[in-house]
């Protein structure tokens, strides 16, 4: 399993982050607190809130070619 923090400010970057997501064919959760949804559900990381780091926990080792395409949402 491989993770990484994301953070999102504005509602299109969340539904750019789900497009991107969406084109893997791997298994991803999204978690804040006590909360974990789906990380290919808009709705779900909507409900996450925007401001907030969120960790992306991907259920696959090989899977660098994501993290590249998420670089711009990792949280600082």
């Amino acid at each position: 399993m491989s993770q990484m923090l994301v953070s999102f400010k504005t509602p299109e970057e969340v539904l750019n982050f789900v497009n991107t997501v969406t084109k893997y064919p791997y298994d991803m959760d999204m978690k804040r607190g006590r909360f974990v949804v789906d990380a290919k559900s808009l709705l779900g990381i909507m409900n996450l809130g925007l401001n907030n780091v969120i960790s992306l926990q991907v259920h696959s080792e090989n899977c660098e070619d994501l993290k590249k395409e998420l670089l711009q949402y990792t949280a600082a």
